[in-house]
């Protein structure tokens, strides 16, 4: 039997994730990093769904609030709902086809900012740990390297505080919380992280301190590669 392999059916060791009340924070506009006739780039804010939830009071979200000012604009990626950071938007068909093309086959290029809880100790290093949907936790994600799909994160250390170390993340794939199931994986939740982390980490963080900092494209137009930044905030 193969380590982390736990069965199409299996129960995981992880408890169900918390209730949640969804208070989105409010809406004092857009904030665009970039826009053209072809892809709008927005700063997601923390605690902001991507796209509308599948319950009444959980419409809000950033898609809902960029079509008010821009009618076209179809998404082409996701982030988690406490992920803040890089977002981009297609504004014509043709764009959401060559944007989503580039996500499927993997030639964009993203950048994470983590805050995890402890010393991390190795400088860089390299995560390939196949993640499937925990069915018993949902909407919470597990590792399984039998029936997993192949998920990739490479990282390096950029700051070590007392109890903290502060990571860069570079995913190569695009598995639901795959940084977070990750950085759990490697012995270092993310702080805030109330689906992953223990209640100590939790309560350290009043956010999941986890941002999209950079994302690398080829511009729908022309073809340029092109790097939209959104500093970290944390």
């Amino acid at each position: 039997m193969r380590k982390g392999y736990h069965g199409p059916l299996a129960k995981s060791k992880n408890t169900p994730p918390p209730e949640f009340t969804y208070a989105p924070p409010p809406n004092h506009g857009l904030n665009i990093i970039h826009s053209d006739d072809d892809v709008l780039v927005l700063s997601k804010p923390a605690n902001l769904l991507s796209v509308p939830g599948n319950k009444e009071d959980h419409t809000d979200c950033l898609e809902t609030r960029a079509l008010k000012e821009f009618p076209s604009a179809r998404v082409v990626h996701r982030l988690d709902r406490g992920t803040s950071g890089i977002f981009i938007m297609a504004l014509n068909p043709q764009a959401h086809r060559h944007l989503g093309l580039q996500f499927e086959k993997r030639q964009t290029q993203k950048t994470y900012i983590a805050e995890v809880i402890g010393i991390v100790k190795e400088d860089s290093g390299h995560i390939d740990l196949p993640m499937r949907t925990d069915w018993y936790n949902r909407p919470k994600q597990m590792v399984d390297t039998y029936f997993g799909r192949e998920a990739i994160t490479d990282w390096k250390v950029i700051s070590r505080g007392e109890n903290t170390t502060r990571l860069e993340l570079y995913p190569k794939t695009g598995r639901s919380h795959q940084l977070r199931v990750h950085l759990q994986e490697l012995g270092h939740p993310i702080l805030g992280d109330s689906f992953y982390a223990p209640p100590h980490a939790v309560a350290m963080s009043e956010r999941l301190l986890l941002h999209a900092e950079r994302l690398e494209v080829y511009h729908p137009k022309n073809g340029d590669r092109v790097t939209f930044k959104d500093p970290c905030p944390f």
